[in-house]
């Protein structure tokens, strides 16, 4: 089998990268900013990264995660137990899941430095789901994130056995897939991707945690093999949030902790939350939603050099598609 010196060093790099760039603020709380006086190129690549705001969704992620790491390291003979985090499109289900492969990544590496004579151990895989994926194509991806050599003459059981004697070796851990509602197993070709993919699940010695759109909704939970699935599957539900919530204002929290995560020189703080109902429109409370305009704006701030937020300026940023229809149908009304 290769070795694996020239994938772990650009696997660390990476998670480091995003761990540095992801300086964490929890709704209310007051970190977030960089605290240093950076210069204007360093604060646009600031806003263009941002921070990982932390949410509900993100910290049951978390706790989730780690418990089911622990629950499943010594089982030999089930299935070991998966997370899924699923909801609606811009609901944050990509960002959960980085966020907790960059704390799986740094956690490791703080408990188990790396050896300067040995390679490092990679405690965490992402693949993303390919459209119409074959069986072949998504063993593939598997071998890609690891860098092993996959040529067009193997078989769809040899890329599986590389795949799996590579991860074990390697130390992986925690397997992130992402958009794993493109699986259908009512299809042939995703029934044929879906039964490798479990069998991936007992060979790999590793927590697997899902995210996709809709999941409880589409057939990976149905029939005989969701019935199959759906007993070791947890689920995360990642939604939209609510202008109020009994005493609680769970949106105007969120814009709180996004607004402290700003570095605008001449910005007034209050000024998002205040705003609370007239974003909560234009984005229907989906966090991808609002982040984006929030970035976009404070760029276009720094670039003029006005270093501050306003509606004015909050409404020349056009919104995705699906927060602009939104926006519209609700302003018909």
């Amino acid at each position: 089998m290769p070795a694996h010196s020239s994938w772990h060093s650009r696997k660390l790099r990476y998670w480091a990268e995003c761990s540095g760039r992801s300086r964490r603020t929890g709704l209310g709380g007051k970190a977030g900013a960089p605290e240093t006086v950076c210069g204007v190129e360093e604060r646009l690549a600031y806003h263009s990264a941002f921070v990982t705001v932390r949410t509900p969704a993100i910290d049951t992620l978390t706790t989730g995660v780690r418990t089911l790491m622990i629950l499943g390291r010594h089982l030999q003979t089930t299935a070991r137990p998966s997370l899924v985090v699923t909801g609606p499109a811009a609901a944050g289900k990509t960002t959960a899941l980085l966020h907790v492969g960059r704390a799986c990544h740094l956690a490791h590496t703080q408990q188990h430095p790396p050896a300067a004579t040995t390679p490092a151990p990679v405690p965490v895989a992402y693949v993303l789901v390919p459209p119409a994926a074959t069986a072949k194509a998504m063993a593939t991806e598997f071998a890609r994130y690891l860098g092993i050599p996959v040529t067009t003459r193997m078989t769809q059981a040899q890329i599986t056995d590389a795949v799996c004697h590579t991860h074990n070796r390697a130390g992986v851990r925690l397997v992130l897939i992402d958009e794993i509602h493109r699986l259908n197993p009512r299809t042939t070709t995703g029934a044929e991707t879906a039964d490798p993919l479990k069998d991936l699940t007992k060979r790999i010695k590793a927590t697997f945690v899902y995210a996709g759109i809709g999941v409880t909704t589409t057939a990976l939970f149905s029939g005989v093999r969701g019935a199959q699935r759906a007993p070791h599957a947890c689920l995360v539900e990642c939604g939209a949030f609510s202008a109020r919530l009994g005493t609680r204002k769970p949106f105007r929290e969120l814009i709180a902790g996004v607004e402290a995560a700003l570095d605008l020189r001449t910005h007034r703080a209050g000024t998002l939350p205040r705003r609370a109902a007239y974003l909560h429109q234009r984005t229907a409370g989906r966090i991808g939603s609002l982040t984006r305009p929030i970035r976009q704006a404070a760029i276009t701030s720094i670039l003029d050099g006005s270093e501050r937020l306003t509606r004015t300026s909050l409404d020349q940023v056009r919104l995705d598609h699906l927060a602009e229809t939104h926006h519209h149908t609700t302003r018909g009304r």
